[in-house]
Formats: C-alpha cells, structure tokens, sequence
C-alpha cells in the first residue's frame, strides 16, 4: 500500500499562496467568512491550462462561473448588477451582459421587477451528476442537518487538501446564526483552524509528516509556524488531551470568531473533521466546553461510526 507521503507528493501541487504576518508575527490567513467570488484575474489564473495542456481558458465561460460564483456567495443568491460587479471586478456592462445570458439560460432570474437578479434552480441541476465522496453525501450531511437544532450554531466538515483543509458540508446557510452563508469549497489553513488542528492530531503519522513537510516548504507566515516543530507538536498534544481543537480567535481577520472542531475517523485514522462557529462575545468558553462540546462529539462519533458501517472514506 501506498504511503500518505507518496499520495500527497504525486498528487497535490503546493500552489504559491502566501498569507501574510502582522508586525507581531501573527498569521493573517482568508477568513472563513462570506468568501467573495474570486476577481476574474484570479478565476483566469486558476482556469489557464497548465504548461504541459494546449488548451486556453474561454475568457467568457471563466467570467460567465465567476458571475455564478458571486451570485452564490450573496444572501439568498439574489443582488443587483453593482453587487455583482464589486464582487467580482467585472465592469457592470459586462455583468449586465453575462447576466442577462444567463437567464436566457434559465440559470437566474428577474427580481423586484429587474432591479436584481437571482440564482434558478437549474444551477442545483447543474450539480445532479457530481459524484462526491459517498460518506459525506450519505452519512455526515443527514448527520449535520439532523443535529442542527441541538447545536444551533453552524457547522463546517472538511477534509484535507494539500496543506489546507476544504469545507466539503455545511449548515451555514440553514443556522440562523451564521454569519457567513457560502463556505463550501473554502480553503481553511491547516495550523490555525480547529478544523486543521483536529485533523492533523489524529491523522495517519505519514499523513501527518506529508503535510508538515509541504508546509514547512513554504515561505509565508504559515511555512514559519510549521518550522517551529515544538510549538506545533505541543499544539498537536494539547488537542489530543483536550479532546477537540479549539481556534479562540487566532485568526486576525476573524478575531471575533471562536470554534472547536472534532475528528471524523475511518478506522483508528481521522479522515476529516467537523466544527461549530460562535461569535466570541456572545458566547463565553466555559459554556461552549459544558454544553457544545459534548453535542459537538456526539455528532463526530455518528457520521464516524456511520462511515464505519456504511459507505467507504472517499
């Protein structure tokens, strides 16, 4: 069998994403909060072939997803030509034009009398054949939805991605307490974020090192803090003992953001690993480890023990 080293080093590229440091070293990676569509330089450069593809991006289907993208990040998938615009850096008479394609389409549609737009449900059709990892669709997304109440506030599962970790379900758009209502498909880091933390103490030892190792590669903010191996393995330890990860606010760009995160097993190995968001001055840490830890692990050990009897990890 393959090593997680060897998976990792053939398959995922290490892109240059730097996160940069304050004038105390503190990491100021993306925020987790309403992602904004990615500007059309940045939705281009991600499309553009590699070197070793002829093929080059069509600069008008790679604007015509970047319109999608943004359209989805706002409240409700409605918003009006300039949210659009400011969210994407399009000018507002290409959105007009790339909007108006799109309802010839059937993919939005004309709100308060064609002051805005909003998404159809033929972008959910679009999606009908993407075959996704088979626990997450069967297991952990009933899972999340059936414990929403109990948790109230919203949750986030990922799974690992390189050095980052990618939000694959969520809850925020049903909790009525989220702040942010697009997560899925955001890049979390891993050193920083509960959702790491908890992944990385209880992942395979290779796993593990596969990752260190293609983090400490790095020359950002992030690369620094996996260098400083007793800082990260007392960071690993403390989870372990704890039980869950914590991020009380670690984040500078989401400072007023606490969350804990627990690991999603397939065997003795986590796979995954599912959060809970709170706002960090509405509710205080000695509540969340009485009341929302234990919810929290409940739901962990259901999609675990379910992943266990149903579908296989993908």
């Amino acid at each position: 069998m393959r090593s997680w080293a060897g998976f990792l080093a053939d398959h995922f590229t290490v892109a240059a994403r730097t996160a940069p440091a304050d004038s105390r070293g503190c990491i100021r990676p993306r925020t987790l909060g309403a992602p904004s569509a990615p500007t059309p330089g940045q939705t281009m450069r991600r499309a553009v072939a590699t070197e070793t593809s002829q093929y080059k991006a069509v600069r008008g289907l790679v604007r015509g997803l970047a319109v999608i993208r943004a359209m989805n990040g706002l409240a409700g998938g409605i918003g009006s030509v300039v949210d659009v615009a400011r969210a994407t850096g399009i000018h507002r008479t290409t959105v007009k034009r790339l909007l108006e394609t799109l309802k010839a389409e059937g993919l939005v549609d004309h709100r308060d009398g064609g002051g805005t737009y909003a998404l159809t449900f033929e972008v959910r059709r679009l999606a009908e054949g993407y075959a996704g990892s088979g626990w997450i669709d069967a297991v952990a997304a009933p899972a999340m939805r059936a414990h929403l109440r109990a948790l109230s506030w919203p949750s986030d599962l990922a799974t690992p991605d390189g050095v980052d970790m990618v939000v694959r379900e969520s809850t925020h758009r049903q909790s009525l307490l989220s702040q942010h209502r697009a997560t899925i498909g955001v890049r979390i880091p891993m050193l920083v974020s509960s959702l790491g933390r908890a992944w990385l103490a209880h992942c395979a030892d290779d796993a593990r090192e596969a990752t260190l190792a293609m983090l400490r590669g790095r020359d950002d903010a992030h690369g620094a803090l996996a260098r400083d191996a007793r800082r990260v393995n007392r960071l690993l330890a403390e989870t372990r003992r704890r039980g869950y990860a914590l991020n009380a606010g670690e984040w500078l760009s989401e400072s007023d953001v606490t969350a804990i995160a627990c690991p999603i097993f397939d065997g003795p190995h986590a796979i995954a690993a599912v959060n809970l968001v709170f706002v960090r001055d509405v509710v205080a840490l000695r509540e969340i480890r009485a009341r929302h830890v234990p919810l929290l692990r409940a739901l962990a050990r259901q999609i675990s023990e379910g992943i266990a009897g149903g579908p296989a990890a993908g």
